[in-house]
């Protein structure tokens, strides 16, 4: 195998793909790129056998073959050469020699017949998104997923794909993150895609790329646009019934200056450490008080809001109530409570297409 390519070409879609491979395998071939020369293209493919990345880019192909090259080395080698093309050869001897003007590496590689294939998802097409409009989806709701294998399902974002809208879940056990799109889908499908997954896709598929493809099924998902295709293994499971947890109706309800709280708890968060995780204790009363006191201090700040219904005091983990402001994204939110120890509703003051709970903390003198 022999070819030729523009070296920042290559080096972009090895750093891709190389999304895909493990960092470290038993299987030695699993932290390798499957690279396949033929016609006028190269393709590249990784795969830790639960999620495949693949990517064709232009190159002269002078000899036709495949190989598979060491991901971190074959991406530091090519970032790092000076000129602007690259040449690969690979012997059969198993030695790559990686050229660019005047340096040059090589290598060795490793057997093709040993890298796994990629699985034959049989998916078909269920619908076209904007990019930015997956980007926005997933970013908002993907703090919200739970890291606790102990409920797998929950390790994974539900998309709720139904002919008209789709709907993007993500909850740990405290806080809960629903944001909703229009879309046009050929099938109506619930599916629980890994965190990591979504994490790639929305880095690898930029805002210009236009439009993404995805086709599903009950066992994998495949993201494509002009440059990756991805696919990836589901998550089994059952995901909890989101809609049970919301609460209906309030007994207050604030709107507040999404900035000026920000600051207000982050200036609270002060005092609180990894070994000092006091909550917050939020008071609603026309204004908006906050205290907190650990080991370290204690602290009390205030800020105006707009607000109806009675008076209530609340506890809060700092963290949580910060990350459903950020992801928020918007200059207000409004929060609606049913009590001390009911799930907090976050949505835009405007009209929005999310929703947050967020799960009190219960003091410990209550």
């Amino acid at each position: 195998m022999k070819f030729i390519c523009d070296r920042t070409v290559l080096s972009n879609a090895v750093a891709g793909v190389s999304k895909a491979v493990t960092q470290r395998s038993s299987v030695p071939v699993l932290e390798g790129i499957l690279c396949k020369a033929e016609g006028f293209s190269l393709t590249l493919t990784g795969y830790d056998l639960e999620m495949g990345i693949t990517t064709t880019v232009e190159a002269n192909v002078l000899e036709p073959g495949e190989t598979v090259l060491p991901a971190k080395l074959l991406g530091d080698m090519v970032r790092r050469l000076s000129s602007d093309d690259v040449e690969i050869t690979c012997l059969d001897s198993g030695v790559a020699t990686i050229k660019g003007g005047i340096t040059e590496f090589d290598i060795m590689t490793l057997n093709p017949g040993d890298f796994p294939a990629l699985p034959n998802p049989g998916a078909d097409q269920t619908l076209d998104i904007d990019t930015a409009d997956l980007q926005e989806m997933v970013e908002t709701t993907l703090y919200a997923v739970s890291t606790d294998d102990k409920k797998p399902a929950h390790t994974g974002e539900l998309f709720a794909i139904e002919p008209e809208k789709l709907t993007v879940v993500a909850l740990d056990g405290y806080r809960l993150a629903i944001i909703e799109k229009p879309v046009k889908a050929t099938k109506e499908i619930s599916i629980i895609i890994p965190a990591k997954t979504l994490s790639e896709v929305v880095k690898l598929f930029c805002e210009d790329d236009g439009v993404v493809h995805v086709a599903a099924n009950r066992r994998f998902v495949v993201f494509s646009n002009a440059k990756y295709t991805v696919i990836s293994r589901l998550i089994e499971g059952e995901f909890l019934d989101y809609k049970r947890v919301i609460p209906e109706g309030f007994k207050t309800r604030v709107c507040v200056d999404v900035r000026d709280f920000v600051n207000t708890i982050e200036r609270a968060s002060l005092i609180i450490t990894e070994r000092l995780k006091n909550p917050l204790r939020i008071t609603f009363d026309g204004n908006i008080t906050v205290r907190c006191q650990t080991t370290l201090g204690k602290v009390v700040d205030e800020l105006p809001a707009e607000m109806e219904g009675e008076s209530v005091e609340i506890g809060f983990n700092n963290r949580y109530l910060l990350d459903a402001l950020r992801y928020s994204r918007c200059d207000k939110v409004v929060m609606e409570i049913s009590g001390p120890l009911s799930p907090v509703k976050v949505t835009a003051k405007d009209a929005g297409d999310f929703l947050f709970l967020v799960l009190p903390v219960r003091f410990k003198n209550d």
